[in-house]
């Protein structure tokens, strides 16, 4: 990942930098990356994070469709 300094702004990079990274993830990876996850915990988080992820496709359907 690059970030481009313009006119020696290194604060502004930075802050350029992390945004780019929370949005790809990269803390939240390293979050979890820090303890070990048994796989049956690992699958567990996943079938959730995946319901989750479904029932907000469905509250935003609701909203934009009606139904």
């Amino acid at each position: 990942m690059q970030v481009l300094v313009r006119e020696n702004n290194v604060d502004q990079a930075l802050r350029v930098l992390k945004k780019r990274m929370q949005r790809e993830g990269v803390f939240r990876e390293m979050k979890m990356r820090r303890t070990y996850e048994k796989p049956s915990e690992r699958r567990a988080r996943e079938k959730a994070e995946a319901v989750r992820r479904y029932r907000k496709l469905l509250r935003k359907r609701l909203d934009r469709e009606g139904y």
